[in-house]
Formats: structure tokens, sequence, C-alpha cells
């Protein structure tokens, strides 16, 4: 067993601080009012589900509050929908796919380029209100409007690029086609850790194939998604082809996985539910797509340029307050380089800035809320065996490069892997070792549009993003014609 020689974490900066000095709680109020109220005017603010392009309230008028992690106020409540709202938008979405299926590419393209425009047009006020719900500081929520937004962009573009084949026949009579098209009715569930991105990335390549979607969002951030679904009603994208239902998970998840006319399942979030879904889809035999939960070592090599290494495992680690599933969770540093590399990381995590999102300068955020904290604080006392999904950084001094590789590989988990060194040829081995879908080299942050994302081993099935995005929302069709 890995002893973890340091630990080093800001938790105790993270927490909900904010409701034990009153003061602040209501300078917070205050701030919180002004931005609802700037975002209810632009009609932003969506507190209702959407199903056939109709705001709705969950049908026996429950109700969830969505609240503030940073000091645990109600920012608004939204309806707790179940089984009977889910059909009726997956029926919405099934009614709506003959119709969207059949556009022209060009047609579904163009629409898709008119979301993406007004999610670039309102990125600060969706930045807000992202802020709001999830608690990361303004400056990163606004990135991630912009990071979503892009891969809308990104399949407008590809979804022309939907090409067949033709086969050359071993028959003069016959010609062979290979056609590709839409699988049908998407069920995406997203998580709360990045509200909006999540939702670009699986919606985006669905909608440019001609499928339709039921977007389950995290009950704990609904208010960005039912932003964006109100900018696809804006941009032309028709009603019934972006459904939003939240409330109750278990019954919202066996609703999707129990219906005939939902034809996929895609869904990032932990690697038990995951397999949970994953067994449940089996019974309709649905496609799935799956990004899992990560596992991921950042190896500091002897001959890795520190300051970029400092920096870089920094940004793997600290991002969303460590709160993502590619974050570093095993920070593995060679003897040589070890004692120099732990005083100029702990001097870095030291400067840190912690506090409201939507206070200037602040770097980190809030968790998600008061359990996340409990969390992430026992884990801390329990990290040799444990994924940590907070701001905690646990370092390992080792030896070899081969020892590296097996520490590195030694879990079920297969996301995201970093390394750093100055070694052209060691670059391209550990590249090539570490068990992973994903890997920088002298890079901490390692998502694009442009790259596929996703895992091996537990981390899931499928990638998201690029070209290869559209893959696991298309069927193939091989068609024989003969007599010809």
């Amino acid at each position: 067993m890995v002893e973890f020689t340091h630990v080093i974490n800001n938790l105790k900066l993270s927490s909900n601080l904010w409701p034990q000095r009153p003061f602040l709680s209501i300078e917070m109020s205050m701030q919180t009012l002004s931005v609802v109220g700037r975002l209810r005017s632009c009609g932003l603010l969506k507190t209702r589900g959407l199903i056939g392009g109709k705001w709705t309230d969950a049908y026996d008028g429950r109700t969830i509050q969505v609240n503030n992690p940073a000091d645990g106020e109600v920012i608004a409540t939204v309806p707790c929908m179940g089984e009977m709202e889910t059909i009726d938008a997956i029926s919405a979405a099934y009614d709506a796919f003959t119709h969207w299926s059949k556009l022209t590419a060009a047609d579904r393209s163009s629409r898709l380029r008119n979301w993406y425009n007004l999610l670039i047009a309102h990125k600060q006020e969706i930045g807000q209100l992202l802020t709001l719900e999830q608690g990361k500081p303004l400056r990163e929520a606004i990135a991630e409007v912009a990071y979503a937004a892009r891969f809308i962009e990104l399949f407008a573009e590809e979804a022309k690029r939907v090409y067949g084949d033709i086969i050359p026949s071993p028959l003069p009579n016959r010609r062979l086609f290979v056609l590709k098209e839409p699988v049908g009715v998407v069920g995406a569930i997203t998580p709360w850790n990045f509200p909006i991105a999540m939702i670009a990335r699986k919606v985006g390549p669905a909608l440019a194939c001609g499928c339709t979607v039921v977007i389950k969002p995290s009950e704990l951030t609904p208010l960005t998604a039912l932003a964006a679904a109100e900018l696809a009603l804006q941009s032309g994208i028709p009603p019934g082809v972006l459904n939003v239902v939240m409330g109750d998970p278990p019954s919202i998840g066996d609703s999707l996985l129990e219906s005939t006319q939902v034809r996929k399942i895609t869904f990032t979030g932990s690697t038990g539910v995951g397999k949970k879904l994953m067994a449940g889809a089996s019974e309709t035999v649905k496609k799935v797509s799956l990004e899992l939960g990560g596992n991921a070592p950042c190896i500091i090599f002897d001959d890795a340029d520190l300051e970029l290494a400092v920096k870089g495992s920094l940004s793997t680690k600290f991002n969303n307050t460590g709160q993502q599933c590619v974050c570093t969770n095993r920070i593995l540093v060679q003897e040589g380089i070890y004692d120099r590399f732990l005083n100029a990381y702990s001097n870095a995590v030291q400067n840190l800035k912690v506090g409201n999102g939507l206070s200037e300068g602040v770097t980190q955020g809030p968790l998600i809320n008061e359990a996340a904290v409990m969390k992430v604080d026992s884990l801390v006392q329990d990290a040799i065996s444990k994924e940590v999904f907070g701001p905690v950084a646990p370092i390992i001094r080792f030896k070899t490069e081969e020892e590296a590789i097996q520490i590195a590989n030694d879990t079920n988990s297969g996301l995201a892997a970093y390394a750093f060194t100055n070694c052209i040829q060691r670059s391209w081995r550990v590249s090539e070792a570490l068990e992973y879908g994903m890997v920088g080299v002298n890079e901490g942050s390692i998502s694009t549009k442009v790259a596929p994302f996703g895992g091996y081993k537990q981390s899931g099935l499928g990638r998201e993003g690029s070209k290869y995005g559209l893959d696991d929302y298309l069927e193939i069709k091989y068609v024989c014609m003969g007599n010809m």
C-alpha cells in the first residue's frame, strides 16, 4: 500500500462560513437579491420545467428549494417532478423527433448556431446564475458558459459532416450503402459540478444528429439548465426537441430507463450510479454513454520545470474547488524534486483566496453543500483508500519511473492522468503506459471541444466532444439494393 507522505488541503476555507457571520449574511443576501432581480428582468430566471415547449409545474404541486452554497440562502423554488412529468416529456420528445430528424443538416446547424450566439451574448448573466446555485467563482462560471457554448458551435458545424459510405459490391447487380441515422429520443442526466457544460456536451451532438432530448439536471443546480433551455427556444429549436425535468432522481431515472421510446441514456456522475443505469438500460437494450468518476494521478518527475509543475498541478487539483472528475487525486513526486515541490506547492495553496463566488478576487468557491464538506473532511483522514472529490491534495514520493506508473495504474478508474517532464522520450513512454483515456503532459488543462473526452476501465463508456462525440447518437444502417 502506498504511504501518503503529505496531504495538503484548504477544506477549512471551503466550507459554508457565511451563516456563522450575520453581518456578511445580510450583505450577501442584498447582493443575491440584486443578481436575482437582474436575471428575472432579462427573462433568464426560469423556475418551472420545460415539457413540449411549455413551462410546467409539478403535477402534484411539490417543489424543491435551490440554495446558494456560499451562505445557504434560498435562491428559488422549482418543481419536484417525477414519473408522470417525465413520461410526458418523453412523449413530447418522441413526437418532435419525426420533424426534427427530417430537417436538413444545414437547418439544424443554423439553429444550433443561433443557440451558440445567444449563449455567448448572455454569458455574463448565465455565469451569475451559475455562481449563485453552484458556488464557483464568477470568472470561472462565465468561462464555463463560454466553454459550453463552444460545444454547441462545434456540433453546429459537425451536423453537416455526418457522412455515410458506399461499399464496393462483390456482385455486379447490387449496390451497398451505409447510412447514419439519429438514434432517437435521448435521456441526458447531468451533474451539479458543471451545470451547463455537461448539458452542452450531450445535447449539442444529440441535436446535431437529429435526436431529441429529455434533460434531467441535478436538483441542486437546475436554474442554469432552464436558462439554457430558454435560449434554445429563442434560437428556433422547436418545442419538444429539448425538454427539462427535475426533482425526484429515482423516479425520473427509472422513467427514462423503462420507456421504450427512449433509445439512449447519456450520464455524467458517479461510477456507482453509472453501473445502475447501465444495468437498467439493459432491459430495453438502450445505447449508453457514461462519463464516470476518476482517480487522476499527476506525476512530477525530477526533470520537470518546477514552476510549470506547480502551476499545472494546482490547476488540476483546485479548479472548481476540486469538484471535477478530471481533478488530480494523487500527486506523485520523484524524490529528487520532492522537497522543493512540496514547499512551492504548499505556498501556492496558501495563496488561494476562498469565499463567495460573486466577490471580487475569489479563486475558490464553497463546496456544493454541507454534506460535501463533511464527506471531504472525513476523507482527509482516510485519504489512502478513498477517492477525494474536493480541495484535498495527497502527495506521494516515488523513486523510479516504473514505480510511478505502477502506482498511477493501480486503480479501477481511468479517466485522466497528468505528467510533468522535460524528457521527450519519457513523455512518450509514460503517455503510452498510463491506462487512462486522457493524458496531459506538461499541461493541467486538457478539456477542449475538439478532443474526445472519456475514460478507460470503470471511468465510463463512449466519448464526448470532437467529431467522435457524434458516434453514440447515431445508428448505422446498411442498405443492399439489388437488380441494378
